[in-house]
């Protein structure tokens, strides 16, 4: 799904699959996927946080452009307040690599890294997490609007995942708990 072929600029791929963390607000992953309904795709852009695997930022839209994904990263970075130095990974799509996303990550010292070209476990963080919403929302109704996805998700996001839904890599805590341990 990622568009790659374009000419923006490729940030290096600082992670190599690395996505631990000592601490919250150090590393940043992003990806978009979609969901069918009855009105159409709808696509998805996340920003999670692979120490606690917290659900931060998202944003849908009915195209894949890079307004979306700013927005996703906007909503993470006004929930986070991220430091100076965060790494900010994604994939090569032209969504991550045009230079308005790119002035965002900029203009809140972000350190950019992204996936090596063809490989599809280099955001294996965000993938893992696509598996646990397709499978624990998605794909257990029939989507009628993208407005309809929106508020799912917004429960899902903050009803269940990022304070109840247990991890076996967190010792069995929500991302929410790991994090409150974590401070």
């Amino acid at each position: 799904m990622t568009d790659s072929n374009h000419s923006f600029n490729i940030g290096p791929n600082l992670l190599k699959q690395e996505f631990s963390a000592s601490g919250p607000n150090q590393k940043w992953a992003g990806e978009i996927t979609y969901v069918w309904t009855r009105g159409g795709w709808v696509y998805l852009a996340v920003i999670i946080d692979p120490f606690s695997r917290r659900f931060i930022g998202w944003a849908i839209s009915n195209r894949m452009k890079q307004d979306q994904a700013i927005r996703a990263s906007n909503m993470a970075i006004a929930l986070r307040s991220p430091p100076s130095g965060c790494i900010h990974h994604t994939d090569r799509g032209s969504q991550y690599c045009a230079h308005d996303y790119q002035k965002v990550l900029r203009s809140f010292w972000f350190v950019v890294s992204m996936s090596g070209k063809g490989s599809r476990y280099d955001n294996s963080a965000v993938k893992s997490f696509f598996k646990s919403l397709k499978a624990e929302l998605v794909r257990r109704r029939d989507w009628h609007a993208r407005r309809e996805v929106d508020i799912a998700l917004f429960e899902y996001a903050n009803g269940f995942y990022n304070p109840r839904r247990r991890h076996s890599a967190l010792g069995w805590k929500s991302p929410v708990a790991f994090e409150q341990k974590a401070a």
